[in-house]
């Protein structure tokens, strides 16, 4: 039923009772969701734990080999400055902590870094933010899936040369299961996510009761150390710099729930805001304990049995059922790592997109309220990066960090600028921003000196990183997030521009006469399909031509000859084309009297297109109106119309 919108307006709006039918995307994904149903898809703080700090949650899965691996360097002695390094990470997380929250509450409605550097900083560091965030996302999946298959070959060796294929299958399970939605997905991750939690600190405290009780062994058994054969290096600050910065991949993902608090359940940042103190909480004592315990029992670094994997094997055996589930429960929390980047990615490409520096295709909500182009993007580009690096998490790494410490570098900075900002105003004056408003803060000076050191401390983890892992790979991430910035910038000025030709603010809209509307047919033959076509195009215009290319003496003769019977008067130019071309010769007719055309003259070419009862069909014809219209279409000043006809339909049509 027609509703108007208001009693004088001309503007009518109807209710569609359209529903789409079933498919078998309907089984893969679920039933279609109304908008309507938008606010009962946000979750609560306990499946927000387990759909956004999963990153985090799993990092110290890895981090742990990423300290050792470094520090062996300078010889088996030098592991024990793991334990100070894991005080200092801890630090570096509080203060991350202390900063990622503040953003929560002043940036409610989402984005993190990228809305934070956008307000405070400029628009080049907001997509220099956003760049490296987006790159960190697509990392996240593919290191954490890549550790995750790791974690299995460590228990399963003989799986060793299928891990790219094993990898694979595991990002395109993880982007169909974000296809039925964030709570779907959500709640399908929380019982992994609290499994491996539980199983963590059961891990911990046994590790720590036979420590206590003297019952703790050393691991043996240990294939190819790392570095082995190599000569030792002297124990210098800026070897432990490395390891520190090798130690801080288990920050990654701190910013996660600060870039999708609109996922939460009412009161969003509150609810956000403590699931972040979770978080942290939960990640220092994993990332402590695991530590200690890898000092404790030895841990060497290999390319081939995990940290982890040594730590459980001392504690529980090889064939021990515990062992087994702590490597299962470690390879579900890497998978679910993943998830933090499908519920985080999407969302970030719709915020570019929404600004205009991205497609605005990846602001569209599929049939299940997510941005389905977003995950599908997000899963194509990490299973490339999969693929061209073996799925090896160490040949990840050095991407995977640079990208979410420059993210940190500038999010901290712009919460810094904006406290100096606050402290500048005079109480009840504001300042509206478009993620936030500005006011007078009193704890001004503590929050920027707080933001301050953050930011400095992620900078000199992000060069750490930049430059000693610069060989390995981390020039890619160094030359990506320019040519991002770039692409983003490009694609800004696109939507731009494009905005300014088409805006209406100086238009003083269409000239009240059209001069002259002329319509040019072009056809291949004479039939019933052509007539149809004829038929329309008088409809337009009384001025109507009729175009043909003579490609074959005998065929042009037919075709005039049958024009004469049944083309009712309408004037036929035979265009002849001796090198056998059907194009060309036709554009260089549209563009002598496009050259020639009065002002406000219209041209209009019509196009008649044979459509096939059967699809495969179309493999037995030419496809010349296809051609012609990708053609035409480029041609300023020219409208395409098409005029399909069905041959069966004709037929039938005649006879009555």
């Amino acid at each position: 039923m027609l509703t108007p919108e208001n009693n004088q307006s001309k503007v009518m709006r109807r209710e569609s009772n359209y529903r789409p039918p079933r498919s078998f995307s309907h089984w893969l994904i679920g039933r279609p969701l109304d908008s309507a149903d938008a606010p009962h898809q946000t979750i609560g703080k306990v499946v927000g734990l387990a759909v956004f700090a999963s990153d985090a949650l799993s990092s110290s899965a890895y981090a742990i080999d990423e300290i050792l691996i470094v520090l062996i360097l300078a010889g088996t002695g030098a592991l024990t400055v793991s334990i100070p390094i894991a005080f200092v990470i801890i630090g570096l997380l509080a203060i991350l902590t202390i900063s990622y929250e503040q953003t929560i509450h002043t940036y409610p409605g989402g984005g993190g870094a990228y809305i934070v550097a956008r307000d405070n900083l400029g628009e080049a560091p907001a997509q220099t933010a956003g760049a490296a965030l987006l790159t960190d996302y697509i990392l996240t999946v593919a290191v954490s899936i890549s550790s995750g298959v790791a974690q299995i070959t460590s228990a399963f060796p003989a799986l060793y040369p299928w891990r790219v294929e094993i990898a694979l299958a595991l990002i395109i399970f993880m982007a169909v299961v974000n296809l039925r939605g964030v709570k779907e997905s959500g709640r399908a991750f929380a019982i992994p996510t609290y499994f491996f939690l539980g199983m963590v600190l059961f891990t911990i405290g046994a590790g720590l009761y036979k420590y206590l009780t003297g019952t703790l062994t050393q691991v043996t058994g240990v294939e190819e150390i790392a570095h082995a054969g190599e000569a030792l290096q002297t124990l210098t600050l800026f070897l432990i710099m490395r390891a520190f910065a090798g130690g801080c991949t288990a920050l990654t993902g701190v910013e996660a729930i600060s870039n999708g608090i609109t996922a939460f359940d009412q009161p969003r940042s509150r609810n956000a805001g403590i699931t972040l103190i979770w978080m942290s909480v939960i990640l220092g004592i994993n990332l402590l304990g695991l530590t200690f315990l890898a000092h404790q029992v030895g841990v060497m670094p290999s390319h081939f049995e995990t940290g982890f994997s040594q730590i459980g094997r001392v504690i529980y055996g090889r064939e021990s059922i515990l062992y087994i589930t702590l490597l299962g429960s470690t390879t579900l929390i890497l998978i679910m790592a993943a998830n933090t980047s499908f519920a985080d990615f999407p969302r970030l490409a719709a915020l570019h997109a929404g600004d205009g520096f991205l497609p605005k295709q990846l602001t569209f909500r599929g049939s299940r309220l997510v941005f389905s182009n977003g995950i599908l993007t997000l899963a194509g580009v990490a299973s490339l990066l999969v693929i061209l690096f073996g799925a090896q998490t160490s040949a990840l790494i050095p991407l995977y960090a640079i990208g979410v410490y420059l993210s940190f570098t500038l999010s901290q900075a712009g919460m810094a600028v904006r406290w100096w900002r606050c402290g500048h105003l005079k109480p009840g004056e504001e300042i509206v921003q478009p993620g936030s408003t500005l006011h007078f803060e009193s704890n001004w000076k503590t929050r920027m000196v707080v933001n301050g050191i953050g930011s400095l401390s992620t900078a000199i983890v992000m060069l750490v990183f930049a430059i000693t892992k610069f060989r390995e790979g981390a020039w890619v991430v160094i030359l990506l997030i320019p040519f991002l910035v770039f692409v983003f910038f490009r694609i800004h000025y696109h939507y731009k521009d494009l905005a300014h030709d088409l805006s209406l603010e100086d238009f003083s809209g269409n000239p009240t006469r059209q001069a002259r509307h002329r319509v040019i047919m072009a056809i291949s033959g004479v039939h019933q399909g052509t007539l149809d076509a004829l038929r329309y195009a008088r409809l337009l215009s009384d001025d109507v031509t009729v175009v043909h290319i003579s490609l074959d003496a005998a065929e042009t003769d037919k075709v005039q000859k049958k024009w004469i019977t049944w083309g009712e008067g309408t004037r036929l130019v035979i265009l002849d084309s001796p090198y056998r071309l059907f194009i060309e010769p036709l554009l260089e007719y549209l563009k002598d009297i496009i050259a020639n055309r009065q002002s406000n003259e219209t041209i209009t070419i019509v196009v008649p297109q044979f459509i096939p009862s059967k699809q495969w069909h179309n493999l037995l014809h030419m496809q010349t109106a296809n051609l012609l219209r990708s053609e035409l279409l480029n041609k300023h000043g020219v409208v395409v119309t098409d005029v399909p006809y069905h041959v069966h339909e004709l037929h039938e049509a005649h006879k009555e």
